[in-house]
């Protein structure tokens, strides 16, 4: 079952979200983007944070119906390939 995002992601929820996804880490090998609608590059530091936590297992996160906006995000940033976006 994917790990779903929220509609939101700024700063203000960044940190409870990362806490979250890191105590179920299983789930993050796939992470639904669909209902993402309103964020900025804080979502990158969260995605990074779980893709190095998965990575340190033996495993990447895979990341489904990502908006156009978080990939322009992550190749200005120059993490597109450690998203795999």
């Amino acid at each position: 079952m994917p790990f779903l995002l929220p509609k939101i992601v700024k700063q203000d929820n960044a940190l409870q979200l990362q806490k979250e996804g890191l105590l179920n880490s299983p789930s993050l090998r796939s992470i639904d983007c669909s209902a993402l609608k309103d964020f900025d590059s804080t979502v990158l530091t969260v995605l990074l944070a779980w893709q190095k936590k998965l990575m340190a297992e033996g495993q990447s996160i895979s990341l489904e119906h990502a908006p156009e906006k978080l990939k322009v995000l992550a190749g200005v940033y120059g993490v597109t390939a450690l998203l795999g976006l």
